[in-house]
């Protein structure tokens, strides 16, 4: 007969994948808005597309996990019914953020999950890395976006300044090739560094059941997310196209090739840092920068301000959700 630990053990890596799941339709919608919306890809074609390139990006390298699976909350506190409290929390904040078309971030919400159930289930906020926290996961909260802002205005600029003497219709036919480029550069990006939250979850929650010695991410748990997360894109996520790429701003092939290159650039930068970004976050900067080049009217601020209070409340309410699942867990 099976021990209950194996049985737990189970059902978090069939939780933990269909919070990767739930990330391939909720947050893969970003990498692929602007080249829907622009019309430079059909929906099928982004939606295909952003599949492969996502899960090729799983494979890149697994700094993120390791930042996700041991050094936000300190491993000798983490227990298995925590881990499932927490993807529980993130997985409940994704699906009320789906449902209603705001682009929160996958990554943040599993990181509120985790700080919340762990502060939780050991009735102490001493166990949360609170130093990993703010320099892996905070500040980089608040910067990348920004960055994704600066880039795209800068960039656009730039690109604006060198084709000041090309006709419109030249730049739409250069830039309509050009922008699958940049749509399977962000799709590639955010595989890399939003498949491997899940993996560094799953890897968790071996290490705490004793069923590997240290922190390393076994090929198959790889290959799981992955796959997850592909299949999650498979089925897209309409809305969050809509909001991404025409609520915000009005974009043009150029346009929507400076933003997915700016913000690919810099999730790239963040998983080097082993920094566990959200591809949501930097993207809608990126949009917005692009927008306030032409000038500043031309970014509906009204629905750039719903979407940051979306950002500010993701780690908090998944927190608090996922402390309540522990409690709930906890009694049963």
């Amino acid at each position: 007969m099976l021990s209950s630990t194996i049985i737990v053990t189970a059902v978090i890596v069939v939780v933990a994948l269909a919070f990767d799941f739930i990330n391939g339709f909720h947050d893969s919608a970003n990498a692929i808005a602007c080249s829907v919306s622009t019309r430079v890809l059909t929906l099928k074609q982004a939606v295909i597309m952003s599949a492969v390139m996502n899960f090729v990006g799983a494979f890149m390298n697994v700094k993120v996990a390791k930042t996700i699976g041991s050094g936000i909350v300190h491993a000798d506190h983490i227990t298995l019914k925590l881990i499932i409290a927490a993807l529980l929390g993130a997985i409940i904040w994704n699906l009320i953020t789906w449902y209603f078309g705001i682009p929160s971030s996958s990554s943040h919400a599993l990181i509120g999950g985790l700080v919340g159930s762990a502060i939780v289930a050991n009735h102490s906020v001493a166990v949360v890395n609170w130093s990993s926290l703010f320099t892996k996961v905070i500040l980089w909260l608040v910067l990348s976006p920004v960055i994704g802002f600066f880039i795209g205005f800068v960039l656009m600029n730039i690109i604006n300044f060198m084709l000041r003497n090309t006709r419109p219709a030249t730049v739409s036919k250069i830039f309509s090739k050009a922008q699958i480029l940049s749509a399977m550069t962000i799709a590639l990006n955010h595989g890399g560094n939003d498949a491997q939250k899940s993996m560094g979850i799953i890897t968790m929650a071996l290490v705490s059941a004793g069923m590997i010695p240290e922190f390393a991410v076994p090929n198959w748990v790889k290959f799981s997310c992955a796959l997850a997360m592909a299949l999650g894109t498979s089925l897209g996520g309409k809305k969050i196209i809509k909001t991404m790429g025409s609520r915000m701003a009005k974009i043009a092939p150029v346009n929507g090739f400076t933003a997915e290159m700016g913000a690919s650039a810099v999730i790239f930068s963040a998983t080097m840092f082993n920094a566990p970004v959200s591809t949501t976050h930097i993207i809608t900067g990126s949009i917005m920068g692009v927008g306030a080049s032409k000038r500043l009217s031309a970014v509906r601020w009204a629905v750039a301000r719903e979407i940051v209070t979306a950002w500010v409340l993701t780690i908090p309410i998944s927190g608090l959700v996922a402390g309540a699942t522990f409690l709930i867990l906890n009694l049963i």
